[in-house]
């Protein structure tokens, strides 16, 4: 298992794309993982023949695990894959039980007379064992990830499985064979007034990225907070201007990626990354966006930001937002920020603190736009009101650099012809 972004650890194969016994190229697609990022091709970087698959569909395999084994016909690979999992149960023991349930049985095979050595071997989950009961002591059922969506989407009652892996888990092969028609159905009984339930839910690669990642941040990372109220009257009328002229949706999020590239332009010391023993200031601006998705929070980047105009931003963020739900996002496509936007407004949150996305050294936080009366020229009239907050890395960033950053934001947000003329 490479890895295949930044922040990988461990992938889940999603499909094999070919199968034993199969001739394969160096760059031939051999299956689709899923990273914590996306899902995405995973090629041979070998040429030979599929000898054995040990990887099944739904297992968790830690990178520099083993995958598969290509090697020449007739290789015998069994001691270079013997000592392959050796390596792992001694090294990533923390990935076997996740790995177990799924794996089938091997069968044995005669041994080859005259043995040659393979060419290449990759990656390994521990083979699944005893079977017994599918329930845990406090009453959960056991099953692994993949039994559970498959059952989730054919509509499957777990508590009517048993299950083959070990311990009595309830893998894929269960739910595959289950037949409905041998359940008895029994009388319902009448449920009891406040019963207690919970499900726990397994973790995505992505959001073990998350956890892991935004930890490091949140507790390296000396974070501080400025908050700043921004009049957007004349953001509300230039976007209203913009969408009539183009004929298409641009949206206040759109906008306020140019103001902050612009801004970050005008203050390069915020475009910049705590290294470590020194502070690297970016001289391009790459602007992450955050994204929700199903399985959690994913960050793609509109690059050179400062250059491009709002009708542009808007495409690209359409077609980002797109790939990131379908996980179809390719690794340049969620790297390289050097700023990030978290924009929670669109779902009624006024005000907000955000972790910083490493290796930014801030990340803006924006609040819905609301109708709240102000101050203006001595009386008090309605106004488009926007809250945004800067979290800072006081490693690199201190108090009045970042206060100075949200007074050019705000200036060009107020007065919006300054970065569209």
């Amino acid at each position: 298992m490479r890895r295949m972004s930044d922040t990988m650890e461990e992938g889940v194969i999603v499909e094999w794309l070919v199968k034993e016994g199969d001739k394969v190229a160096i760059g031939d697609v051999l299956a689709e993982v899923e990273t914590d990022k996306a899902t995405m091709d995973f090629d041979s970087q070998a040429k030979g023949t599929i000898l054995h698959i040990e990887a099944q569909p739904g297992d968790t395999v830690p990178v520099d695990g083993v995958l598969a084994v290509i090697g020449n016909d007739g290789d015998d690979f069994k001691a270079l894959l013997e000592e392959a999992k050796a390596g792992a149960a001694n090294g990533s023991s923390a990935n076997i039980e996740e790995k177990a349930a799924e794996t089938p049985e091997v069968k044995q095979e005669t041994p080859v007379q005259e043995s040659k050595p393979a060419t290449q071997a990759v990656a390994s989950p521990v083979q699944a064992a005893s079977n017994t009961a599918s329930v845990s002591a406090d009453g959960r059922i056991i099953a692994s990830p993949l039994a559970k969506k498959m059952a989730a989407e054919s509509g499957i009652d777990l508590s009517m499985l048993s299950g083959s892996g070990e311990g009595g888990r309830i893998v894929k092969r269960d739910v595959e064979n289950f037949d409905p028609s041998s359940i008895r159905r029994a009388t319902p009984a009448a449920a009891a007034a406040g019963t207690e339930g919970y499900e726990d839910m397994p973790l995505s690669q992505m959001r073990k990225a998350i956890a892991r990642r935004l930890s490091e941040s949140k507790f390296t990372a000396p974070h501080f907070y400025l908050t700043r109220e921004i009049i957007m009257d004349r953001a509300v009328e230039a976007r209203k201007s913009i969408n009539e002229y183009l004929g298409s949706k641009v949206s206040y999020n759109d906008i306020i990626i140019k103001a902050v590239a612009a801004a970050l332009k005008a203050n390069p010391k915020v475009n910049a990354s705590w290294m470590g023993d020194t502070i690297r200031l970016n001289h391009h601006v790459h602007i992450g966006v955050a994204t929700a998705i199903d399985d959690g929070l994913i960050v793609p980047v509109v690059k050179h930001a400062d250059a491009k105009p709002i009708s542009a931003i808007s495409a690209e963020v359409k077609e980002l937002a797109g790939k990131a739900r379908d996980k179809k996002l390719q690794p340049e496509e969620f790297s390289g920020n050097t700023f990030t936007i978290s924009n929670l407004g669109m779902f009624g949150i006024e005000e907000f603190t955000a972790i910083i996305n490493p290796p930014d050294a801030c990340i803006l936080a924006v609040g819905g736009i609301s109708q709240k009366p102000i101050v203006r020229n001595g009386e008090i009239v309605p106004a488009h009101v926007m809250k945004v907050t800067l979290s800072c890395d006081h490693r690199a960033v201190d108090g009045a650099l970042g206060a100075k950053f949200l007074k050019t934001l705000a200036e060009f947000l107020e007065e919006p012809l300054r970065i569209l003329a």
